[in-house]
């Protein structure tokens, strides 16, 4: 735990009480603050009550007279589409809100790092697509190199959830647009913008909202080193606002498919071979084809950041090779489940929008598509030319009707049911094709998450397999 500082003695409410909100109350704690929690859910607070922490109502204009502060948890709107009425209350009331994240930054570095021979450093991750990948890919190469390191923030624990820093130390955050845009500190040693795609549009009053939020990142956080991809129009602009220039070397420009000439350092994968470039010279090449757990060009663009960001860290080339290649890959996100029959069946419940499911979508020759679930804003509109690939659409959960709407004369299959569809597509799927799960939605019309929609798919698999 991090025991957050420069709340001793004051009150402090914390609004959301999930993972990440408990963890920031108990942190607070630590640190000598009096908490004030507050959840809409009645089981949350139970929890909450239970480990000791005072509940009361923050939605209450007279709970907000002395709070230092409001931390507010990445699941509750507090501008777009309308402000929780604790958020409304507070700033009623001019009491400043934070997250997680921002408490974090300000709590992160201590007297006793000046005992360190290499003081601990922090890269953030963020971007539409390929945080998860790109944040464990890091931390899986600088333990194969043999140096300290953690991850946490919207992949596996809370930022405020880290162990204090060893000697050497590097800090791995995967940072959502709802950390990034509230954080009022934002200190990242590296920053990584791996791309943009729609989503989340309407917690951010829509694309431009959303890209300002990640934006944050590196225009408050003043990185030494900044590590972004510039395939979409918002990465190019990033990238041209944090550089003096076209060789400046503080901004490592990533791309899949394009060659970067005449930038001071770049790091892209054209053909499956990953290259580095700095001041017109090739330092190194990589081939990428054959490395299993890095799937097509999404997962070669997730291997081109996190390749930069170590390289801003002082890892060698050498050192990076081999750990790609025995890097296995996270749990569904284009995870290879099985071969039975020579069909493949790749779970990546994580495509929860029509972006990411593209990238899967150009990942495999031969697919039969299981998509459907809690629609997104504009639906399968963005996938409509990458299509090619796909042999049958098999349509499930609550957008099942409206994607066979979008997909016109591709043939289809409403299914409804993840049972369903896996069984027509395993009874029509021939040798050297892949059933794929990229619903291209969200899960919460079946599912409490797309981790239980990708193990439900993984169930049924195994249980096809006998």
């Amino acid at each position: 735990m991090i025991p957050v500082r420069g709340y001793e003695g004051l009150r402090v409410g914390v609004l959301g009480l999930g993972r990440s909100g408990l963890a920031t109350a108990r942190a607070l704690a630590a640190g000598g603050a009096r908490v004030i929690a507050w959840d809409d859910g009645e089981e949350a607070r139970a929890r909450a009550e239970a480990e000791g922490f005072g509940i009361a109502d923050l939605s209450r204009p007279a709970m907000h007279e002395g709070l230092a502060a409001l931390i507010v948890s990445p699941g509750i709107p507090h501008l777009y589409p309308a402000p929780h009425p604790a958020v409304a209350a507070a700033e009623a009331a001019g009491v400043p809100l934070d997250n997680d994240i921002g408490l974090f930054f300000r709590s992160w570095a201590t007297q006793g790092w000046s005992r360190f021979e290499t003081t601990p450093r922090v890269i953030a991750v963020t971007g539409s697509n390929g945080k998860s990948t790109t944040v464990a890919l890091i931390c899986h190469i600088l333990h194969a190199a043999g140096r300290p390191c953690q991850m946490a923030g919207n992949i596996g624990r809370g930022a405020l959830d880290a162990e204090p820093p060893r000697d050497g130390e590097v800090l791995v955050l995967e940072l959502s647009s709802y950390q990034c845009e509230l954080a009022r500190t934002l200190t990242p040693d590296i920053a990584v913008f791996t791309n943009l795609a729609d989503d989340h549009l309407d917690r951010h009053g829509g694309r431009g909202g959303y890209f300002a939020a990640k934006r944050r990142l590196f225009a408050e956080g003043s990185p030494d080193r900044s590590v972004i991809g510039v395939d979409e129009p918002e990465g190019r602009f990033l990238a041209d606002r944090m550089a003096e220039g076209a060789l400046d070397a503080q901004v490592i420009r990533v791309s899949v498919g394009q060659k970067l000439a005449g930038f001071g350092w770049s790091v892209s994968v054209r053909k499956g071979f990953l290259s580095e470039w700095r001041k017109g010279r090739q330092m190194a090449a990589i081939d990428l084809r054959m490395m299993q757990g890095l799937p097509g060009a999404h997962n070669h663009q997730n291997a081109c950041c996190a390749y930069a960001a170590l390289r801003a860290l002082g890892v060698g080339p050498k050192q990076i090779e081999p750990a790609l290649a025995s890097f296995t890959g996270l749990p569904h996100r284009c995870q290879k489940i099985a071969e039975i029959g020579g069909v493949s069946y790749v779970n990546d419940s994580k495509a929860t929008n029509a972006e990411s499911a593209a990238r899967a979508l150009r990942a495999f020759p031969r697919i039969r598509w299981i998509a459907g679930g809690q629609a997104k804003e504009g639906g399968l509109a963005s996938l409509r030319d990458g299509l090619g690939n796909v042999v049958k659409v098999y349509l499930i959960g609550e957008s099942a009707r409206e994607f066979a709407a979008e997909l016109g004369e591709l043939p289809h299959e409403l299914c409804i049911t993840l049972d369903a569809a896996l069984a027509r597509a395993a009874a029509e799927a021939e040798a050297g094709e892949t059933v794929l799960l990229a619903p291209a939605a969200a899960s919460f019309d079946h599912y409490a998450s797309f981790e239980e929609r990708g193990m439900h798919f993984e169930r049924l698999v195994r249980e096809l397999g006998g």
